[in-house]
């Protein structure tokens, strides 16, 4: 695809966990917990609320087509902050400087003060139906020379566990927003640059790590296409690909544009009853509905089935937009007959709504109040692929596509926040914030002091082990062996299975001082980190996976092994040294270094080779 051709245009948001001990409005820790630990739960329904203009966000009205009932998990390190029973604590002052950094590393102009907003929320994320944001500064800088436009300090949301449930452990976890100008244009080059605002984020050193952690929304448009904010993009390396396929998705609607606008197509306002018509119907679905409604689209044969993104189509995007009155999708002519509905039927429902071969019909089924609800997002929808690309926030689904979540938000989504008074930002702290240095830096003075390879420093100078690596170094491990065996051995055993986090910083360099001092060989560590996560002591846990053997006995016992395989070394020479390898290791079960046992088997085999 020739994205310069099309006029690709995409900015990201990113939205970023600062780890700090306490909460944004409250003092409690910023700790996440298991749902079966809740202690307590209760409900509530959420309303939007007017702006100070007394206009209601077109998001957030489209999000009150339900009456949802939402159920919110507490804990005992939760508070009636997080429950919205108690007025906000002032502002955490720790996120506010830290957010402050991350400003000053992106060349930005911090705001003089900084001012709570409401931002309206109604999903059922928020307790309070509104989320707390703040501007903090603007003006950044990126390398392929865009701009960050603004650095927002805000609360998090609370975490869905299951449709209307909610826990609030998450809630009110200090979070940054970073959002670009619209400065990229190609899929490659989103990646890139969300990469690298990543990486500044994590050279500060406090922000929490793993997934769920980090989130980039992406806002992407073609040109004769609409700006599109594809939310909660987790990991990097799908990043390029949902732009490549939104730009696909856009570049499709503008080809069933110029179609229905070449066919003269045209959409009927008004939805037919056809209850009536089902009333024998095989179509389980139908059959449970209490009102089938029809809604005509003439001269849309064909085009509802058109596919606009792999494995979705028009009629998909129209079945979004419908399941936001609680019907569970559409049925369209494109697709019929098929789910027990017959052809008998389809020819039964044109002559019915008089269309023809050139029209298509949605139907729409569920209770009265659904249907109709249902019909007229149907209705909605039709008319937005008339005019080409509708603007939208969209989630993102997990091979890269998009669905529709509800319209872009507009200026009534905001509002001040009284609860939480101004917090000024003095110059003095601003010139007095050190900035930490980057990731890509340290990892070249891993490389120019520590004498590790380019790779290897780049590793684990973005691991998320830094810390340990750093403390390792500090305590005098050699740099290569803390590296390896964190990139390298933890991985290899959570991959089996085992739960790594069992592992304490203190039994992990207790384990490697072992290895230094010649206790235990490295061959060994693994076993050893296995005992230590089923809750051995490390001490213990050495001693019997790595139990000491002097090198007199490590020559008796290869030497012992290649005279029992005397004929063997005799016919593969120093090819015999791999599988030998093998036994030996074995028989002293990593108590011995793979090099010192393979000097000396060298030595054997070269011994009985002469003998031949």
């Amino acid at each position: 695809m020739d994205y310069e051709q099309i006029g690709l245009l995409a900015g990201i948001e990113i939205h970023q966990q600062l780890d700090t001990k306490e909460k944004l409005f409250c003092r409690c820790p910023t700790l996440l917990r298991r749902t079966d630990e809740h202690s307590g739960e209760y409900h509530r329904y959420l309303r939007a609320t007017e702006s100070e203009m007394g206009e209601i966000d077109d998001a957030a009205r489209e999000e009150m087509h339900q009456e949802r009932k939402f159920t919110y998990f507490t804990y005992d390190s939760t508070c009636l902050v997080e429950n919205d029973e108690e007025p906000p604590s002032p502002l955490n002052q720790d996120a506010l400087l830290l957010s402050l950094t991350i400003a000053k590393m992106f060349g930005m102009t911090p705001i003089e003060q900084v001012n709570m907003m409401r931002k309206l929320v109604i999903d059922g994320s928020n307790t309070s139906g509104f989320q707390r944001t703040a501007l903090v500064a603007v003006n950044g800088t990126l390398p392929n020379g865009g701009r960050i436009e603004t650095l927002c300090l805000e609360e998090e949301a609370a975490q869905r566990v299951q449709g209307e449930t909610f826990s609030l452990d998450r809630l009110g976890i200090p979070l940054v927003e970073i959002t670009t100008s619209p400065c990229m244009h190609t899929p490659e080059e989103v990646r890139e640059m969300a990469g690298y605002l990543g990486m500044v984020l994590r050279s500060t050193g406090q922000v929490k790590r793993g997934l769920g952690t980090i989130r980039q929304d992406v806002n992407i448009s073609i040109r004769g296409g609409a700006r599109i904010e594809v939310k909660g993009v987790q990991e990097l390396d799908l990043v390029a690909e949902v732009v490549k396929r939104e730009a696909e998705r856009q570049q499709n609607l503008l080809i069933i544009r110029d179609q229905l606008v070449s066919r003269g197509a045209s959409v009927n306002p008004d939805p037919v009853d056809v209850t009536c018509l089902f009333a024998g119907t095989g179509s389980s679905i139908l059959k449970k509905a209490k009102m089938i409604l029809a809604v005509r689209l003439d001269r849309f044969s064909g085009l509802v089935g058109s596919e606009i993104q792999p494995g979705r189509r028009l009629g998909t995007e129209m079945s979004d937009y419908a399941k936001k009155c609680g019907v569970g999708g559409i049925f369209h002519t494109d697709e019929l007959p098929a789910y027990g509905i017959t052809s008998e039927e389809v020819g039964t429902l044109h002559r019915t709504i008089g269309t023809t071969e050139q029209d298509c019909i949605v139907l729409v089924a569920g209770t009265p109040r659904q249907a109709h609800c249902a019909a007229v997002q149907v209705i909605k929808r039709a008319r937005f692929a008339m005019d080409g690309v509708p603007e939208e926030t969209r989630k993102m689904l997990p091979e890269g596509n998009t669905a529709y979540m509800r319209p872009l938000p507009g200026a009534a989504r905001m509002y001040p926040e009284t609860d939480v008074l101004p917090v000024p930002v003095e110059p003095s702290t601003w010139d007095g914030i050190s900035l930490p240095e980057l990731l890509t830096e340290r990892a070249k003075r891993f490389s120019a002091e520590l004498g590790l390879d380019e790779g290897l420093s780049r590793q684990i100078a973005f691991s998320e082990r830094l810390p340990l690596f750093e403390r390792a170094v500090r305590e005098a491990i050699t740099p290569t062996l803390a590296a390896r065996t964190i990139l390298g051995t933890l991985k290899e055993i959570q991959r089996e299975g085992a739960d790594i986090t069992r592992i304490s910083d203190d039994q992990f360099l207790e384990v490697l001082r072992a290895i230094e001092s010649g206790k235990a060989a490295k061959e060994a560590i693994p076993e050893i980190f296995k005992m230590v996560i089923k809750g051995s002591g490390s001490e213990a846990a050495i001693k019997k996976c790595a139990p000491a053997v002097s090198r007199d006995q490590l020559q008796a016992i290869i030497t012992k092994i290649v005279d029992e395989r005397a004929e063997f070394v005799k016919e593969k020479g120093n090819a015999a040294l791999a599988p030998l390898m093998g036994v030996v290791m074995a028989e002293v079960r990593g108590s011995s270094d793979g090099k010192v046992v393979s000097e000396l088997l060298k030595k054997e085999i070269g011994r009985i080779c002469k003998l031949k």
